[in-house]
């Protein structure tokens, strides 16, 4: 079977490149060509377009990154057709998917969507959208199937790939000692995968070291990113390590998240954590109006109620993180509620194996 395969970041790729080795499983002779990223690349994907080209976040970035989106937009096109796939598989990204998947209904290929796009958080209509034009949908979030179904859809829950990935990961013994950490308590400080998102976020993090020197602050550092983004946290002496943030994650005591989904990987480690988000004013405003859900982060979404402090926009400052950071990083009731709320969305999420899952869904359709 051929696949043509659209991912647009980071963990979209990694996600993506996971179902790839489940469908090769199921599909020894499979061919995928697509959008993706390195990790895809590994596992065959014949690349037409790098996420990379269309890296852009919020709603006033992506109107001047307009341009840019299009070309890449029609490049994906032309070449979807030219590969005629069997199946098309959306992962995440939504304002570029969706038009892809209206696009590739229109020829006839039939379009499944991993990774769901967050259409319950505005503009809920969007899910008339996604059944008009998707042939099939795969929820990841347990609260998913539920809030589909009130659009006609049948969407099934097959699982988190998160835990995929957990499941896979073996802590580096060495990690303490080879970075001469272990004398204090580790907070680990995850500031995005993205550029606009780490320049948004980073400042207020090192403002916070330096008025907390009890603490070892570690930055989870992203190597895709150019090396400026965290110089300024090099020249205050923050240690940064690359592409470890598993390991980071599995000898802190507590973290610093921006929202998205590193959030859920520290609660799956029992990580206490902070959630922050800060974007443009403009975008943050129109978000405001927009936003159909109380909360941002994964881990309070999932949960239904505040299991960890949210700071967005104006209430992320250097003030307010020290207090909340010190609830959390110390022994006691605040810590030990957001365990409890951690323990609650574990068993919510099952066991299942999402991509394992996923792939034997959209195998079965094939076949």
């Amino acid at each position: 079977m051929k696949y043509y395969l659209i991912a647009g970041e980071r963990s979209g790729d990694l996600h993506a490149a996971n179902l790839m080795a489940e469908l090769k499983r199921l599909d020894p002779n499979a061919q995928f060509r697509g959008m993706g990223g390195d990790y895809m690349i590994g596992q065959g994907l014949q690349l037409a377009a790098h996420y990379d080209a269309v890296a852009v976040m919020g709603f006033l970035e992506v109107v001047l990154g307009f341009r840019k989106v299009m070309k890449q937009l029609s490049l994906v096109k032309r070449d979807l057709v030219a590969f005629a796939p069997d199946a098309v598989v959306l992962v995440d990204f939504a304002g570029f998917n969706m038009r892809i998947a209206r696009f590739a209904r229109a020829y006839g290929f039939p379009v499944h969507y991993y990774i769901v796009p967050k259409v319950w958080a505005w503009n809920q209509k969007r899910a008339l959208t996604l059944k008009k034009y998707c042939h099939r949908l795969y929820a990841i979030l347990p609260f998913e199937p539920a809030f589909f179904e009130r659009f006609g859809l049948e969407v099934p829950y097959v699982g988190n790939p998160l835990r995929d990935e957990l499941e896979k990961f073996v802590p580096d013994r060495s990690f303490l000692t080879t970075h001469n950490l272990g004398g204090k308590p580790i907070v680990a400080l995850l500031p995005g995968s993205r550029k606009q998102e780490v320049v948004a976020m980073l400042d207020t993090m090192i403002g916070l070291v330096r008025e907390h020197r009890q603490w070892d602050f570690v930055i989870a550092g992203v190597r895709n990113l150019p090396a400026e983004v965290y110089a300024q946290a090099r020249e205050e002496g923050i240690m940064v390590v690359f592409d470890q943030t598993y390991d980071l994650l599995s000898a802190a005591h507590g973290a610093v998240v921006t929202s998205g989904t590193a959030t859920l990987e520290t609660a799956l480690f029992n990580v206490p954590q902070v959630v922050v988000y800060r974007t443009s004013t403009f975008t943050y405003a129109l978000a405001k109006n927009l936003m159909k859900v109380p909360y941002i982060s994964l881990v309070n979404l999932i949960a239904d109620k505040e299991v960890v402090r949210e700071l967005i926009q104006h209430e992320y400052t250097r003030q307010h993180l020290g207090s909340e950071l010190k609830m959390l990083m110390e022994e006691g009731e605040g810590r030990e509620q957001i365990l409890k709320g951690y323990t609650l969305i574990q068993g919510k999420l099952g066991t299942k194996k999402a991509s394992r899952e996923t792939a034997r869904l959209i195998y079965q359709e094939l076949a």
